[in-house]
């Protein structure tokens, strides 16, 4: 059997590699903002809260959401809200795991504008602040993936994506 000249065999098509970001390799950047710092997880959970007493938690949570703040200017994050919230209502227990729910929703809308797959859970973090406030682990760490992505230092610009 002959075949005409147009004839071209079938492709098969070729599975693609699995990009690590949500964002598509064409898509354009439609924002800037700054950088956030990385901090190692268990120093900003255990070390400096003991030694300070547990005043750094506080200026741990009022840190992070500044640099939410700074880093996707769209949205409106409240800086220190969050913080006096823990500071003059944590005798609620109420009022302390709203902030702390609404900061795990604030870390998963960061990871989305950074062109990630966003894996913040707020519930898991609201739960885990009940475990030996383990919370702080589990947030610097999806904190840290955000930076770990931009792969610029503290208070560079970076594209954001959604």
């Amino acid at each position: 059997m002959t075949q005409p000249d147009s004839y071209q065999p079938a492709r098969i098509p070729q599975a693609t590699p699995a990009l690590p970001v949500a964002a598509s390799p064409t898509s354009q950047p439609v924002a800037t903002g700054l950088a956030m710092k990385r901090r190692h997880p268990v120093t900003v959970w255990l070390l400096w809260p003991i030694l300070t007493l547990g005043i750094y938690h506080l200026v741990w949570y009022f840190k992070i959401h500044k640099e939410m703040a700074e880093f996707d200017r769209r949205r409106a994050v409240p800086v220190a809200g969050p913080m006096l919230v823990l500071l003059f209502l944590s005798w609620t227990f109420i009022a302390p795991l709203v902030s702390y729910y609404n900061c795990g929703t604030r870390i998963r809308n960061a990871q989305r504008a950074a062109g990630l797959q966003a894996t913040c859970s707020a519930g898991i973090g609201t739960l885990l602040m009940l475990v030996f406030g383990a919370g702080t682990l589990y947030y610097q760490i999806e904190l840290n993936k955000i930076c770990d992505a931009t792969g610029v230092p503290e208070g560079q610009q970076v594209s954001l994506y959604v």
